[in-house]
């Protein structure tokens, strides 16, 4: 499985952006997503996860409420929508898969297997 995140970009402090990941070939229904980011000198941090079978989600405490992820099956895309985005959320974004995976480890990097190049997000205030 290969993976493109796209939609990355400057965005002011209170704005929106909405990232894709779109996976190269159909991915498998038991498969689940993804989204971590990286900022400058940090490690890699979960945001959000969602499972390509049956939609559930998961999301980072520092955004729910703002981040929405969701899927198109048809596509094997899925989509992470930015609001109100603050200066703290600049960093690459990154999208990633795996099959098999159980819920208490969707937030640990260290279990997908496939990764996306990323792409940038920067908030300005």
């Amino acid at each position: 499985v290969q993976l493109q995140a796209s939609g990355g970009g400057p965005v002011l402090t209170g704005g929106s952006l909405r990232l894709s990941c779109a996976a190269s070939r159909r991915t498998s229904r038991r498969y689940v997503m993804g989204w971590f980011r990286q900022a400058p000198g940090k490690g890699r941090e979960f945001v959000a996860a969602i499972s390509f079978s049956d939609g559930t989600t998961d999301y980072a405490a520092s955004v729910k409420g703002r981040f929405t992820i969701s899927r198109d099956t048809a596509k094997t895309t899925v989509y992470l929508q930015m609001n109100s985005l603050k200066p703290e959320d600049t960093a690459v974004y990154y999208c990633a898969a795996e099959g098999t995976l159980i819920r208490s480890s969707w937030s640990l990097p260290t279990q997908y297997h496939y990764w996306g190049q990323g792409t940038l997000v920067t908030v300005s205030s």
